[in-house]
């Protein structure tokens, strides 16, 4: 009896021990196959693999197991969890590799034996019960796998009866005991072994729900680094003791523009202090400070050099579902508002100019007036006196219509009014002015040439304006010429732009006279204003234009403006 329940207790740990080796097994495999393999694809054939050695153990036991044994084999335990749990191929296989195993090892062959050690009967029962095993819950496995397995030992049981008539040894009380003993051993062992794959099919699942948390994670991640960089702002994290901890491209970027060979690793670890000034170091700490202890957001302005930068604390909360959360830092955030300043400053340099100008407006045009009545005067007197001082007179009003165009070209610049515009064709308005540009060019021996592009579109422009513009660098081109000079006035098409070149064969203009022309009050001329292309580079400006002027010393000149289409 003794013997009997020694070869139960063995028999059970043979039949369970097949489940037991599956990490023993994985582990054993190079760490390339198992980063390869789907865990739960290699668990399952890892339970293969150790159920078929674990069959092959039990078959061997029950045939050259002691005399006074009963010869019950426990590989249908192994043999059943594989068919519930595996593929059907591999059910299969191991299906067929108990039965031929049984042939190999259980000679001489007779019926009872071969049902008895195999557990023929019951695979179909079995097969049928695997098509739904998997969709059960796990107390319906459990019980679903002890019923079978029982039901199988049951069967070898009574198949036993036969054998054990023979077998003098054994009583029939002790028979049934051992019975008892083997279907309560399949039971137990079974069922663990059950117990066991479900243990490590849930650990497959968190470690898998885990590994995809986990690259999710490093995605999310990563997507916030890829989001930080591209944000045209200065990102940095610091502790609570204000060490920097993390930043981005762009605060990269700008600590080299002050330090050159500035990495990302010479910044980390360093007090946040170092992006300002030593003067103002304290303030941004105390910045910092208050939205580590008190949750505060700051914002202040510093300066670094000749930069200017807008900073903004704001503090970093822990992950907390409870109202009241830790900070564990602060972020800095700084923009360089350098040019901002400075447009700013222009801007109020252009407020002021601009009110200089409506009062210089406002007193030119005052300045008229007595101008008119002086000129009204003069030649009421001129009329009186004689002749001989018509001479006086005539440069005392030529002067005073100098002055009066200098105050017309003066107050048609400073009047920034809106250029009421209409679809016109550059053409027409040089067609109309030519008349008045030949009879002008013929009075100084000169000649005029028209190359006008068929290609040109209309554009949206204030006739009066242009005219304006094209009879000041027509006339300003005839006046550097000498007498047979030519005068060009081209137009063509340059990418989207519409161009007007006016060129002539006058001497030329130095380079340095060349960046002033556009200055208001600057002219070459000896009775020049010098408004004539600052009004035409402020007319064309409204049109959304640029005015370029090209030229070589002894070679003319050639004024360039450019229309948008």
């Amino acid at each position: 009896m003794v013997v009997a329940l020694k070869d139960i207790l063995l028999q059970v740990l043979l039949a369970g021990s097949a489940v037991f080796l599956i990490p023993f097994f994985y582990l054993g495999l190079p760490k390339q196959v198992q980063a390869k393999t789907d865990r739960s694809r290699m668990m399952l054939n890892s339970l293969a693999v150790t159920s078929a050695a674990s069959m092959l153990l039990c078959l061997l036991f029950a045939h050259y197991a002691s005399p006074a044994a009963v010869p019950i084999s426990l590989g249908v335990i192994p043999l059943t969890i594989s068919i519930l749990y595996c593929r059907p191929v591999i059910g299969l296989t191991l299906t067929l590799l108990h039965v031929i195993a049984y042939f190999l090892i259980g000679h001489p062959y007779t019926l009872y034996e071969f049902l008895l050690q195999t557990g023929i009967l019951l695979y179909p029962i079995v097969w049928l019960t695997a098509r739904r095993f998997k969709h059960y819950t796990r107390s319906r496995k459990i019980t679903m796998v002890s019923s079978l397995i029982a039901a199988e030992l049951i069967v070898s049981a009574l198949l036993c009866i036969p054998l054990m008539d023979e077998n003098s040894t054994l009583s029939l009380a002790q028979g049934i005991g051992i019975m008892l003993g083997y279907i309560i051993g399949a039971v137990f062992a079974g069922s663990f072994s059950m117990l066991w794959i479900e243990h490590m099919h849930h650990h497959q699942g968190l470690e898998q729900h885990l590994s995809e948390v986990h690259h999710q994670y490093i995605s999310e991640t990563e997507k916030l680094h890829q989001i930080l960089n591209a944000v045209p702002l200065s990102i940095a994290t610091v502790d609570p003791e204000g060490t920097v901890q993390f930043v981005n491209d762009t605060m990269e970027q700008t600590a080299r523009n002050q330090l050159p060979c500035t990495t990302t690793s010479n910044l980390i670890g360093l007090p946040v202090s170092q992006f300002v000034e030593q003067g103002q170091a304290d303030r941004l700490e105390n910045s910092i400070r208050k939205a580590v202890v008190d949750g505060e957001i700051n914002g202040m302005t510093v300066r670094y050099g000749s930069y200017v930068f807008q900073s903004r604390t704001v503090p970093i909360y822990s992950l907390s579902h409870e109202r009241s959360r830790e900070v564990t830092g602060a972020m800095l955030i700084i923009q360089d508002i350098t040019e901002l300043e400075m447009l700013r400053s222009e801007l109020d340099n252009v407020d002021r100019l601009s009110l200089v100008g409506q009062m210089a407006a406002s007193i030119t045009h005052e300045v008229r007036n007595p101008m008119a009545v002086v000129r009204g005067f003069l030649q009421l007197m001129q009329e009186k006196s004689p002749e001989s001082l018509d001479h006086y007179y005539q440069i005392v009003l030529e002067e005073l219509d100098r002055a009066n165009s200098i105050i017309n070209d003066f107050l048609s610049l400073a009047q920034n009014r809106i250029s009421e515009k209409e679809e016109s064709q550059l053409h027409d308005i040089i067609h109309e002015l030519s008349p008045l540009l030949w009879a002008d060019a013929n009075l100084r021996g000169q000649s005029i040439e028209l190359m006008l592009d068929h290609n040109v579109p209309k554009l949206h422009l204030n006739t009066k304006e242009i005219k304006q513009v094209v009879l000041n660098l027509a006339r300003n081109g005839m006046e550097a010429m000498t007498e047979k000079g030519v005068l060009t006035l081209e137009t063509r098409m340059v990418d989207d732009k519409v161009e007007l070149c006016v060129h002539d064969t006058g001497a030329g203009i130095a380079q340095p006279k060349q960046e002033k022309l556009f200055e208001p009050f600057y002219t070459t001329k000896a009775k020049g204003t010098g408004l004539g292309l600052s009004m035409c580079r402020s007319i064309v400006e409204r049109h959304n234009g640029t005015i370029t002027v090209e030229s070589q010393e002894g070679e003319g000149t050639t004024f360039k403006v450019s229309f948008q289409r």
